[in-house]
């Protein structure tokens, strides 16, 4: 070759090389508009989101197609498509012939790389247009392999109406994904790109057929006679096109997340989910209008949300529908009891079987009530625990400092919300901060993972986001008092909670705004939340009777019942403690033992019952007793020889509670005569009007008998109970007027906040 013409073809070459440059061939992502498609872990389509010309796309890589369809593909459409070089010049001669011996275009000689250009680049169907088709399949073929070539057609291939790419067609006419598609369907799908709107099988099934048979004679030599004779036996049967729609207020949160990821694989299951969706759906028929739901379910080893339900219909505006209460700031109730708790364990303030009164109490001014508006008197931490007891709830909190309980939740990674300017206080334990379903299930992880809570993971490749919220020990503790009651419920029912498997715990919020449930098994955390998110409020729902059910209702779905068996952790051992002093059994006499109880212990330690709140004194003490007499005496008033007896004090606030056995042996006997002016705290009050024993009766068919209800002695505020339920506050010497309208036997305390009391019972007939 002669030197000018070198130069010539390193001159055209350069040129080629620039315009190259200059104007490149469009690829996807720089020209076609992004359509997005969220996907369940197995693949399944949760929602697509369309581009901006509202085209359906399931983006998928090429290894998850079916094998069968890109035979067909390449064998139907471009036999020669692994070795040409975007263009194919036997096909585009032939194409010419016929064109001039018919004088139209019968064949068009397109590879699968012009169609790609075509595709990505609509071009006239002019002898021009198809020039400038082959200088781009040529670019195309220059910056892609074949196969990143033959990705862009399976994923750009029109397939009908709103449709693009092999793996929409799949689902939405077969309802399957494209790596499962059979002869006949990948033979379908091969030739439905070259008329989609005439092939369409859900509106055109017999043009379909003749059209796919026509590819599956074509793949005669490659599959066998005998597999394409199978092939169009079967029948061209497609669905009705719909949006894929399963937890569209979760596919939307990722779309947010990665705005500009066109394919978004998440960790949900597709099962789990849409058995929860039909959860939901089962009851709103049972809801108010505009009460919404909202539901996470994470599995407990990988920390990966395997359900989500923002909302109880996301087709019900009415319901808000668009609005994600799993995101949304609620009040929980009483939902983070087991965190107080479990820290308080921790802190070596308590351990399963303290002695805790619920009773009326006023801790500096608060005054908590519980849900039934009734008291129990002593209870133990599993007791109130499991029951819910708000009074005790306020006792360890306020023993632990709200400051601290609210900065150790913080640490363990569960996001309070309080309002502005305002500091931790003791209502945060029954409600008085705010938190979400994703940080309360996060959050609840902990007792099934060894104490250690975790971020709910809604991507594959989403960090672990975990913190240590309570020693294992104490995890352990709390999960098996909500399972199965604790150490004495195993003794007493064989630990019924235990076999089913599921911890859990419900809060309802002040007003009965929000009803909540959340709890654990070993396999998933789950949480629920029932309300309406505008935060008007739902009387008679709270979380035991509406949560709840839908709780255990899905760990239905979830476990098949059968549990793991557990072991305590090594810091975990059971005693035998004592009531009132809350110590070792061990450590105890006998006598100072009022009641015995099995509890867990953290680390060996047995805390004692925490102070007398209403009186100054240990819990311990020595009494004086005439050694002739047995009644109560001191010093300077005994007329004969004393013998000191040993004693344990029950706190006062509970002291009216006590049942006749355990009076007889935690009060002290009358004094004697001639100390009768020492007196005894109890007798500083005392109810008049009505004796102890009495009967009232109706009188003939006049209205139910009221009694007026007043004390005598004391100068603070009258705590009046009615069987253990608080009826009435009533500053001294107010009477307070009380009605009877069933017959039967009551109990009638009367107490202030000195631990004075007074109680009679009397039955009305």
């Amino acid at each position: 070759m002669t030197r000018p013409s070198r130069l010539t073809l390193a001159a055209v070459l350069t040129l080629l090389l620039l315009a190259d440059q200059w104007w490149p061939p469009p690829l996807p992502g720089r020209s076609a508009p992004l359509a997005q498609v969220v996907l369940a872990r197995d693949g399944t389509p949760l929602r697509a989101f369309p581009d901006r010309a509202h085209i359906w796309r399931h983006p998928l890589r090429l290894e998850e197609v079916s094998p069968r369809y890109l035979e067909a593909l390449v064998a139907y459409e471009d036999r020669g498509f692994w070795w040409h070089p975007g263009v194919n010049p036997w096909a585009l001669l032939r194409a010419a012939g016929q064109w001039l011996r018919h004088g139209r275009i019968v064949s068009g000689g397109s590879t699968l790389t012009m169609q790609v250009v075509r595709l990505l680049e609509p071009t006239p169907h002019t002898v021009a247009g198809k020039l400038r088709q082959i200088l781009r399949a040529v670019q195309l073929e220059l910056r892609c392999s074949k196969r990143e070539i033959l990705q862009i057609y399976v994923n750009f291939a029109p397939m009908g109406g709103v449709l693009e790419g092999v793996e929409a067609a799949s689902r939405a006419y077969l309802g399957k994904p494209a790596q499962r598609l059979t002869e006949s369907e990948a033979a379908l799908l091969t030739v439905l790109p070259q008329a989609p709107s005439l092939l369409r099988p859900d509106r055109y099934p017999q043009r379909a057929r003749i059209a796919r048979d026509k590819v599956l004679d074509r793949l005669q030599s490659r599959w066998g006679a005998a597999v394409v004779a199978d092939a169009k036996q079967e029948a061209v049967v497609a669905q009705a096109v719909h949006e894929p729609l399963l937890a569209p207020l979760f596919a939307e949160r990722l779309r947010r997340l990665r705005p500009r990821s066109a394919r978004i694989e998440s960790t949900l299951d597709a099962g789990i989910q849409q058995s929860v969706e039909q959860l939901l759906s089962a009851r709103l028929q049972v809801l108010p209008p505009r009460v919404s739901m909202a539901a996470l379910v994470v599995d407990n080893e990988t920390l990966e949300v395997r359900a989500y339900a923002g909302s109880a219909d996301f087709a019900d505006d009415a319901r808000f529908a668009h609005v994600d209460m799993v995101q949304a700031a609620r009040s929980p109730g009483s939902a983070l009891k087991p965190f107080l708790y479990g820290l308080a364990l921790d802190e070596g303030l308590i351990h399963s079987e303290s002695l805790l009164a619920d009773v009326p109490q006023s801790f500096s001014g608060y005054q908590p009530g519980n849900f039934q508006a009734n008291f129990s008197g002593p209870v133990s931490v599993s007791e109130a625990l499991r029951r819910s007891l708000n009074v005790p709830a306020v006792e360890v909190l306020d023993r632990l400092g709200p400051q601290r309980f609210v900065s150790l939740l913080r640490r363990g990674g569960l996001k309070l919300e309080l309002p502005r300017g305002a500091t931790p206080n003791l209502s945060v334990i029954l409600g008085g901060t705010a938190i979400n379903l994703e940080g309360l299930v996060g959050a609840y992880t902990a007792l099934a993972r060894g104490g250690v809570s975790g971020r709910p993971r809604y991507l594959p490749d989403a960090p672990r986001e975990e913190a240590r919220m309570m020693s294992e020990g104490a995890a352990f503790i709390i999960r098996d008092v909500l399972e199965s009651g604790g150490p004495i419920a195993r003794q007493v029912d064989g630990g019924v909670g235990a076999r089913r498997g599921i911890a859990w715990k419900t809060g309802t919020s002040f007003g009965f705004r929000d009803a909540w449930a959340a709890g654990v098994s070993d396999r998933f955390t789950v949480g629920v939340w029932i309300g309406r998110p505008d935060g008007t409020p739902n009387p008679g729902f709270f979380g035991a009777n509406i949560a709840a059910p839908l709780l255990v209702d899905i760990f239905a779905v979830l476990d098949d019942g059968q549990t793991a068996s557990r072991t305590s952790p090594a810091s975990v051992s059971t005693a035998r403690i004592c009531w009132p002093l809350g110590t070792r059994g061990d450590d105890t006499p006998s006598e100072l033992c009022h009641q015995e109880r099995t509890a867990w212990l953290l680390n060996g330690t047995a805390p004692p019952t925490f102070p007398d709140r209403l009186r100054d004194g240990g819990a311990r003490y020595t009494d004086y007793r005439d050694a002739s007499s047995g009644q109560r005496v001191r010093a300077a008033c005994a007329d004969g020889e004393m013998r000191a007896v040993a004693m344990a004090r029950w706190p006062a606030a509970l002291e009216p509670w006590l049942d006749a056995t355990t009076r007889a042996r935690a009060l002290p006997p009358p004094w004697s005569t001639a100390c009768a002016g020492a007196g005894a705290p109890e007798a500083g009050l005392k109810i008049v009007g009505v004796g102890d024993g009495e009967t009232i009766r109706r009188a003939g068919n006049g209205p139910a008998p009221e009694l007026r209800l007043e004390a005598q002695g004391g100068q603070a505020e009258r705590i009046w109970l009615l069987n253990g339920r608080q009826i009435g506050r009533v500053p001294p010497g107010r009477p307070l007027l009380q009605r009877f309208s069933e017959a039967g036997r009551y109990q009638i305390t009367v107490m202030d906040d000195a631990g004075r009391y007074d109680r009679i019972e009397i039955s009305v007939r």
